[in-house]
């Protein structure tokens, strides 16, 4: 049997521990995997493309584990009643081929693109970052809002999105996200007086919604809604002016931020910071970019966390997924029709 955790069992988990709680408990988890990122066998995801949106398969493996998430991404989904992004993801044990773990990513993402998020913040954010500018009120706003507030210690919000039911919705969480919730007017507005920016679009589409006047010197950027070709968010000059940290650089030039600027544009992978091997933010001054496209090593994270916590509660059910014959080499004893017993009359 595979240990299986669907939607509601997701809901009960989170709902019992507080999506806070459990996206900061993750970036501990996450913050040990970069740092042996050349433990890891990695690959680009896999995307297959579409006028209306994404789907993508994005694999990774370690001595002992592989994991994998299916995920789409299709901006006109809300208009038919539909999730832009859902997910699920699989472990398996290398040693076997043998799954050990299926579960619902739709919710499990974004906690820990929350985390991601808050961890890079926490490592190229200015210390002292209280104000986030947040640009972009949809599915991920209220997750990226607890993690700021626990890990980094923001405590005002600046939010803006173009459409007003999305700040209505954001303004109905206010109360359980612990902070002065501002409604800015402009993304100019979200952004003046900001220690960080994230910026959560979805339209699939070159954009600008943050531009190179609206940053002022020291700001972090969180740039997480561009993530796949032709889908940006930044002004290209804004982009050129930061010092850049990405997660996996090959797929980064594709799908980030930075698939707007020169091949050559220079790049920091984010696990060289955390082992010390490259710095991070050098002056007070810097504008940091973290050109996040999310990565399958926070997906890998995010489901060996989620293995530790639930496995052998009631928050872990399981799916019988494995063809299991008493003799291995016997797989046709499982369909085979039962034996009759002939004789002669």
């Amino acid at each position: 049997m595979v240990t299986f955790v669907d939607v509601p069992l997701m809901r009960q988990w989170v709902g019992e521990h507080g999506a806070a709680a459990l996206i900061r408990d993750l970036v501990p988890y996450l913050e040990a995997d970069f740092r042996r990122w050349p433990e890891f066998d990695k690959v680009a995801r896999v995307a297959s493309h579409s006028p209306v949106g994404v789907i993508e398969l994005m694999p990774i493996a370690d001595a002992a584990s592989y994991g994998f998430k299916y995920v789409n991404g299709h901006p006109g989904n809300p208009s038919r009643g539909l999730q832009t992004v859902t997910a699920f993801g699989m472990l398996a044990d290398v040693a076997s081929g043998y799954p050990v773990l299926l579960a619902e990513m739709t919710i499990l993402t974004a906690l820990r693109t929350a985390s991601t998020s808050a961890m890079a913040a926490r490592h190229l954010a200015r210390p002292g970052s209280r104000v986030l500018g947040l640009i972009g009120a949809g599915s991920q706003a209220e997750f990226q809002i607890l993690g700021m507030r626990d890990v980094v210690g923001i405590d005002t919000v600046r939010a803006w999105d173009t459409d007003p039911a999305a700040l209505d919705k954001l303004e109905r969480h206010a109360d359980s996200l612990g902070v002065e919730l501002v409604r800015a007017r402009s993304a100019a507005d979200a952004a003046e007086g900001a220690d960080i920016i994230t910026t959560c679009t979805a339209d699939k589409a070159y954009a600008t919604v943050l531009t190179d006047a609206m940053v002022a010197p020291g700001v972090h950027l969180n740039a997480i809604g561009g993530d796949c070709p032709g889908k940006t968010e930044l002004d290209a000059a804004l982009v050129r002016r930061s010092s850049v940290f990405v997660e996996y650089e090959p797929q980064t030039r594709v799908e980030g931020e930075i698939q707007q600027v020169a091949a050559d544009h220079p790049v920091t992978e984010l696990w060289r910071v955390l082992t010390g091997g490259a710095p991070g933010r050098e002056s007070e001054a810097d504008v940091t970019l973290f050109d996040s496209v999310g990565f399958a090593l926070e997906d890998f994270t995010a489901l060996r966390f989620l293995l530790d916590r639930v496995g052998g509660t009631a928050h872990a059910g399981s799916v019988d997924l494995i063809a299991d014959p008493a003799d291995p080499k016997d797989l046709f004893s499982l369909v085979a029709a039962p034996r009759v017993a002939w004789r002669l009359a």
